[in-house]
């Protein structure tokens, strides 16, 4: 049976709540709080609950809770506070101390006996939660270690170092094939098709951590058959019929080859996500060889690469009470974007149109 500690200056009241619990815990009793610091420490851990009369001699019930608090105890030990008052202030003080419920003067045995039990079980149930957070937390740093490990043997390893040269040059070619589109149009048209490139190399620890979550063996030939986002790019373009013409323009290169094209544009995600992804298998030239590697390569317009951006940084951030109101509003905050760049293309082909 779990131990109880019934701690209350009035000799009726402790011999009452005894009486009510004794059938079912093995209750201690203790008249003030240097008392019931002494019983605490005694039990140590076979302590359930402890049942906490706030006005006592020599040391009242905030005193213990703070002597609990220091010592650790409240974590594990929950505390009900024997009570005759309804005094709103009291309780609230209460609860931010850390105090669990309130039994209130004069006893009710069904009462007593049902806030006891559910306080105990909640508690136990809160304290496996915790622990099983904390193994989660344990395994997840593990791992964690295990992936840091292994990316730092996959960085100092000649081969994949020569993989990631080869997807640095797919990077490479893509680039400067958007570049000379750049200077075309620049020069024909007076005009720029994209803003800017933003181009990444995936790292080892994200490298090694994809395809273990995926499932894939760790392999120099597993990462070139089964990630297709080792090698990224994202085009910025002002206007969206710039991110089409700039995708036509890479998929008729008779030597690209057209792996998946994804129109988050056209089909939004339900978050409000907007853009246009393509894999595609890219050429590069080495100096004994001609090799295809797959590259991602991304197209949005400025706000639309704004909001992603400060999405990304949200969704980490925003308070789960609040989630389904803050996904709300960055869908809304994707609908106006996309509206925005429509009508700024319409005022550029009017322009266009005038100076004609």
């Amino acid at each position: 049976m779990q131990k109880i500690l019934v701690v209350d200056d009035a000799e009726l009241n402790r011999e009452l709540l005894r009486n009510i619990l004794e059938d079912n815990y093995i209750v201690e009793v203790a008249e003030n709080g240097k008392q019931a610091i002494q019983k605490l420490q005694e039990l140590q851990e076979e302590a359930g609950a402890i049942l906490l009369d706030l006005h006592m001699p020599q040391m009242d019930g905030f005193a213990v809770i703070d002597k609990m608090k220091e010592a650790g105890w409240l974590d594990s030990i929950p505390v009900l506070v024997i009570s005759s008052e309804y005094a709103t202030e009291i309780e609230s003080k209460c609860f931010e101390l850390g105090v669990s419920d309130f039994i209130h003067k004069p006893f009710d045995s069904s009462i007593v006996k049902n806030r006891v039990k559910n306080t105990m079980e909640l508690f136990a149930c809160k304290n496996r939660l915790e622990q099983k957070i904390e193994e989660q937390e344990e395994t997840l740093k593990k791992q964690d270690q295990i992936i840091r490990i292994q990316a730092e043997k996959l960085r100092e390893a000649k081969p994949f170092n020569r993989l990631m040269l080869e997807y640095q040059a797919a990077i490479m070619e893509v680039e400067t094939r958007l570049k000379i589109l750049y200077a075309e149009f620049a020069q024909e048209y007076n005009r720029n098709p994209f803003e800017s490139i933003k181009s990444r190399l995936k790292s080892p620890e994200s490298i090694f951590e994809k395809l273990k979550r995926k499932g894939f063996p760790v392999t120099l030939g597993s990462i070139r058959e089964n990630l297709a986002d080792v090698a990224g790019l994202r085009v910025i373009c002002s206007f969206p019929d710039d991110i089409y013409r700039l995708a036509d323009f890479l998929i008729k290169q008779d030597d690209f080859i057209l792996l998946e094209r994804k129109d988050y544009i056209k089909n939004p995600k339900c978050n409000g996500y907007r853009s246009l992804h393509l894999i595609l298998s890219i050429p590069i030239f080495l100096s004994n060889e001609k090799t295809y590697i797959k590259a991602e390569v991304q197209f949005r317009t400025i706000a639309m690469d704004f909001w992603a951006s400060l999405e990304h940084k949200l969704k980490y951030k925003k308070d789960e009470d609040d989630a389904d109101e803050i996904v709300g509003q960055l869908k809304a905050c994707a609908d106006s974007i996309e509206e925005l760049d429509y009508r700024m293309q319409e005022i550029r082909n009017k322009i266009d149109s005038a100076r004609e």
